[in-house]
């Protein structure tokens, strides 16, 4: 079961088949992750907030 890199939920296979890279199994930030986007290689805290 894939988890996110950030806050260890569990994310669908179909979540990291879109929204990672072919060689990545587990994203880095997912739908949870609030206030947190990727940044490149890396993740950081958004500018403004997320709100669903």
């Amino acid at each position: 079961m894939p988890h996110c890199q950030n806050c260890e939920s569990f994310v669908t296979k179909d979540y990291v088949r879109v929204f990672t890279p072919q060689e990545v199994d587990e994203p880095r930030v997912c739908p949870r992750c609030e206030d947190m986007i990727r940044d490149g290689a890396d993740v950081r805290e958004a500018r403004s907030p997320r709100h669903p």
